[in-house]
């Protein structure tokens, strides 16, 4: 049963307080001693990013169908945020959580602290890793599906390509030109992790041709469309076709921006192409899979195997990542453009194609 805590109970009042504000919160869940809770404690940004913490919730909602676990949702508003939303779900006696999920890279400061003070508490911590007995850490190859919608990226511009779609209202007409063969990236905040997002991207694009422009900008947050609406027009109007960005929620603002010009956008984390009104502009979706992550970590509490001190690797071979085609564009991209994608896969699953996590070596 999932359960939304009140930021303000959660945090407020004193530990003692806290705690008991949060057992009232969970209907009751820890009277049942067979059954396992988890806490989640989501990235900034919070749920309705269609993105990297959705995906997160995917797994837990997809465990709760699978095992029959219960568990609790927690949305940080600032980083300062971590540290007691962590501890207040190791702390918690009604119920227990036997995992605290802990979702982002942002959040390893505050685990350290946590793992030691709870050193009888299960942790899982996505996108980074800490070395400590009772976390289970989960990081993804995020440059090798980055380097796949690169390379769609690049096939496209350097192509005439037309797709027949809408956006509000009307009908559109969805194109690149291969006059200029010039692709975008736009990035939240910038840090070593997104970094790796835009170096597998350009690298992709320079598979196809080294000569490809890759425009690259950070909007500074994950959460300011009107930000990435922004960038993304300077983008389009400096004769970019594609525009990938790892941005959050920022980038929704990227994909109003190709729809409302008729050009092409590529999402993240999840398949953004889905309940989308942009749907006809995004091409590809880069999906990580922090909903297999979050699954897996779960499962191994419950089958009593949990992982902890292990770090555990998802790339392309284990199916952590994956370039997803565009659900407007299931079937409509040439065969020949699908072929090369298959063949650069598997090229990087057998070592013949090693992807840069650094911008500078792309």
């Amino acid at each position: 049963m999932r359960t939304k805590l009140d930021r303000r109970t959660f945090l407020g009042g004193t530990a003692g307080a806290a705690v008991t504000g949060l057992a009232g919160c969970t209907g009751g869940g820890g009277g049942n001693d067979e059954t396992t809770n988890v806490g989640m404690v989501y990235a900034l940004g919070g749920l309705g990013d269609k993105a990297f913490n959705d995906m997160a919730h995917t797994g837990i909602q997809r465990a709760e169908e699978e095992l029959d676990i219960e568990y609790s949702n927690t949305e940080p508003e600032s980083q300062s945020e971590f540290e007691t939303m962590q501890r207040q779900f190791a702390s918690s006696s009604d119920p227990t959580y036997e995992l605290v999920a802990c979702i982002g890279f942002a959040q390893t400061s505050a685990l350290e602290t946590n793992a030691e003070e709870f050193p009888d508490q299960k942790f899982m911590l996505v996108d980074s890793t800490l070395d400590a007995d009772n976390v289970a850490s989960y990081v993804f190859k995020e440059e090798q599906g980055s380097f796949q919608v690169g390379h769609l990226a690049g096939l496209l511009t350097t192509r005439e390509f037309s797709h027949e779609g809408s956006y509000g209202g009307s009908d559109t007409t969805f194109s690149t030109n291969s006059e200029k063969t010039t692709v975008g990236f736009v990035g939240g905040k910038e840090n070593p992790l997104i970094k790796k997002f835009e170096a597998g991207f350009m690298a992709g694009a320079h598979h196809v041709d080294e000569n490809i422009e890759v425009r690259r900008a950070y909007a500074g947050s994950w959460n300011d469309p009107s930000k990435g609406k922004e960038i993304a027009d300077s983008m389009y109007n400096e004769d970019a076709d594609v525009v990938y960005h790892a941005a959050g929620g920022t980038g929704s603002g990227v994909f109003k921006s190709a729809a409302e010009r008729g050009s092409l956008a590529i999402g993240v984390d999840s398949d953004q192409s889905l309940e989308n009104d942009a749907s006809h502009a995004i091409v590809a979706s880069m999906v990580k899979h922090v909903d297999t992550a979050v699954f897996n970590a779960t499962k191994s509490v419950v089958d009593d195997a949990f992982n902890g001190g292990e770090i555990t690797a998802l790339g392309l071979e284990k199916d952590g990542v994956e370039a997803v085609i565009g659900t407007e564009y299931e079937g409509e991209l040439p065969s020949d453009i699908t072929d090369a994608l298959e063949e650069s896969q598997s090229a990087i699953n057998n070592g013949d194609i090693e992807v840069p996590t650094d911008p500078e070596n792309a």
